[in-house]
């Protein structure tokens, strides 16, 4: 295809200028164009961006963006948005290293209003500029565009509630738009819902509405004409419970037929206040392949034909730590009658979809609420159960104070799998686990493992599972050194690490997958290298016996160095009284941008051949007495 209508469109403003004839052809070519993009960069959400393709046009069409703000969320179905904003030739750089990120970003262009990444955000977001605009006095309208799995998180229901009511007289002109493209759902298409919600986002509904409630109030028919309007509308639409939050519900209406989206919108953008557009859309529309099999075809793991679609790797992938903690699950769970798994809507990027078939009682997906997973394992704790959290590092950032209120003050023996733990490449600062070590440490009763390789992650889920405690076992995206996973499980010495290599003069201490590339280091330097498997409780004598037998110590880690494992060692050091030279390598006091996850973690230091370079350039071939002295 050789997309000659797209090419024409730089900017909405081209958009706009556009017959509304031509607008299919435009969202034909749009919806090849993404597919394409995606196959030949070999990275990137797919099928979601497929389902928002004629929902964006219409948006930009309708709206006078920039100046009327779109908010999305998550912002993994931006990708139309991104090339009608001037990005089309940039999604040959999408994901990477210094390209185009794969989530709204306010610094990449001012078409992006919000930065996203985690979900559920967009409704406060637009609340709050939609409220800024009334302060202002400016005459704007706002949009979130919010996906039916988004719409699980509390904060959304937060945002409604709050945006619904008027703050000292003033409400925000809002529109949340519901992005419904559950495949349980038949789509309510067809001449009757276009017409019902054309007719119920029109001024003469509206007029009759606003008429009728000033010649009935304060009569005791109001109440009356209230409610049979809200069940009349029940009984075609499932908008009551949006109505009571204040806002003005239509639809649902298709998502892909431009002739019904165009004219509600318009419509819509019309009227003053918190409205609310329930849209029915299709994940991997127009894309047979993905329409079939939407998870399958959720994001690209490389590059594909569209015609042919996702292949299967000639050669087997290696063992990744997701399908270790799968499969650890199942088995602990053939084993111990008490163990219950929790997710908050990542079974298959969790590795829980075996579990999930096997034990189908004992699964629990709470949907996008990870405040909820949290508080909701610790009842089950309370009551006798042994609760698996299975959730992303940086997902657990949203559950904070149920970690710490709701578990840790309580003690209670809740399993946290922190999944991505470190940096995540593609998807970027919003996803990386940069953080857990830190946020975590500082809890009391929490206690932090990080395994160094496959068959270590196994027995350290099996460590924590066996505690009586909060535990967190953390361990990165993908595979690891390829180490032989063996099938029994053993309780690895609690708060203990190992020697895997004795050198001289300097030590080093790893935590985590490091440790792999932190041996590589220590032939050339010939170190000490000591396999730390625990964060919280420390191993405190081996840290004072390395110390005590070397001139310098090196900690090394996939988390931040501000607060994190190194952070406990130098506090240990200081505990016992020893002073000494200590090198803290770990993730810079920045958020480090999407790109291979390999080259950003060489970028930071974190090879075999950045650790080994910042050892000399710190210490030289020898740490001298004179360094010591310096340091003490």
């Amino acid at each position: 295809m050789n997309y000659a209508l797209l090419k024409t469109v730089n900017s909405p403003s081209d958009l706009r200028r556009l017959p509304r004839t031509d607008l299919k052809k435009l969202s034909d070519e749009l919806r090849a164009y993404v597919l394409d993009s995606v196959a030949k960069v070999g990275n990137g959400h797919l099928g979601s961006n497929l389902g928002t393709v004629e929902l964006t046009v219409a948006l930009h069409y309708v709206f006078n963006t920039p100046h009327d703000r779109l908010v999305w969320d998550v912002g993994h179905q931006t990708y139309p948005h991104k090339v009608l904003t001037g990005r089309r030739e940039a999604m040959a750089t999408l994901r990477q290293a210094g390209g185009m990120s794969g989530f709204p970003r306010r610094d990449e262009s001012e078409y992006d209003t919000f930065g996203t990444g985690h979900s559920s955000t967009s409704i406060s977001a637009a609340h709050g500029m939609a409220m800024a605009a009334k302060l202002k006095g400016e005459d704007r309208k706002t949009v979130a565009i919010i996906g039916d799995g988004a719409m699980t998180a509390g904060m959304a229901f937060e945002a409604l509630n709050n945006a619904g009511v008027s703050h000292g007289g003033l409400l925000g002109d809002v529109l949340v738009i519901l992005n419904d493209n559950d495949m349980s759902i038949s789509p309510p298409v067809g001449a009757l819902n276009k017409y019902l919600a054309r007719l119920m986002s029109g001024k003469f509904y509206a007029a009759a509405r606003e008429g009728a409630k000033s010649v009935l109030k304060n009569t005791p028919l109001y109440e009356f004409a209230r409610r049979f309007e809200e069940h009349t509308k029940g009984m075609v639409v499932p908008g009551t419970i949006f109505e009571e939050f204040g806002f003005n519900y239509v639809g649902p209406i298709d998502g892909h037929d431009l002739e019904s989206l165009i004219p509600t919108l318009e419509n819509l953008r019309g009227k003053s206040g918190p409205q609310f557009l329930h849209v029915v859309t299709k994940k991997g529309a127009g894309y047979k392949l993905a329409e079939a099999d939407p998870v399958k075809y959720h994001a690209a793991s490389g590059k594909f034909d569209p015609a042919v679609g996702f292949v299967k790797p000639a050669t087997p992938a290696k063992t990744t730590f997701t399908q270790v903690f799968g499969e650890w699950l199942c088995d602990m769970a053939e084993q111990d009658k008490r163990l219950v798994g929790i997710t908050p809507a990542m079974r298959e990027g969790s590795g829980m979809v075996d579990f999930h078939k096997r034990f189908p009682t004992r699964y629990h997906d709470v949907g996008i609420a990870e405040q909820h997973s949290v508080t909701f394992a610790a009842g089950m704790a309370c009551e006798g159960l042994k609760p698996v959290v299975a959730i992303y590092s940086t997902f657990l950032q949203r559950a904070y104070d149920q970690l710490v209120h709701d578990v840790a003050i309580q003690n209670l023996p809740v399993l946290f799998a922190l999944d991505r733990a470190g940096l995540v490449g593609a998807d970027g600062a919003t996803h990386a686990g940069n953080y857990d070590i830190a946020f975590t440490r500082c809890i009391p009763n929490m206690a932090i493992l990080t395994p160094a390789d496959e068959n270590e992650c196994r027995q350290a889920l099996f460590t924590g599972f066996s505690h009586d405690g909060p535990t967190a076992v953390r361990y990165p995206r993908g595979a690891g050194a390829g180490i032989a996973v063996q099938k029994d499980m053993q309780v690895l010495p609690w708060g203990k690490g190992e020697l895997r290599r004795k050198g001289s003069r300097i030590a080093i201490l790893a935590f985590g997958t490091l440790l792999y590339p932190a041996l590589k280091a220590a032939e050339s330097l010939d170190a000490t290298v000591a396999n730390m498997r625990f964060v919280k409780p420390l191993d405190t004598e081996l840290v004072a016996e390395l110390a005590r037998t070397h001139e310098a110590i090196v900690t090394v880690e996939d988390g931040c160095v501000m607060g994190g494992a190194g952070s406990a060692v130098l506090e240990a050091l200081q505990a016992a009284g020893l002073a000494l030279p200590v090198l803290q390598l770990g993730l810079p006091d920045e958020f480090i941008e999407h790109g291979d996850a390999a080259k950003l973690m060489a970028q930071c230091g974190l090879d075999a051949a950045g650790i080994e370079q910042s050892i000399l350039k710190r210490f030289g071939a020898r740490p001298t007495l004179v360094a010591r002295a310096a340091n003490q």
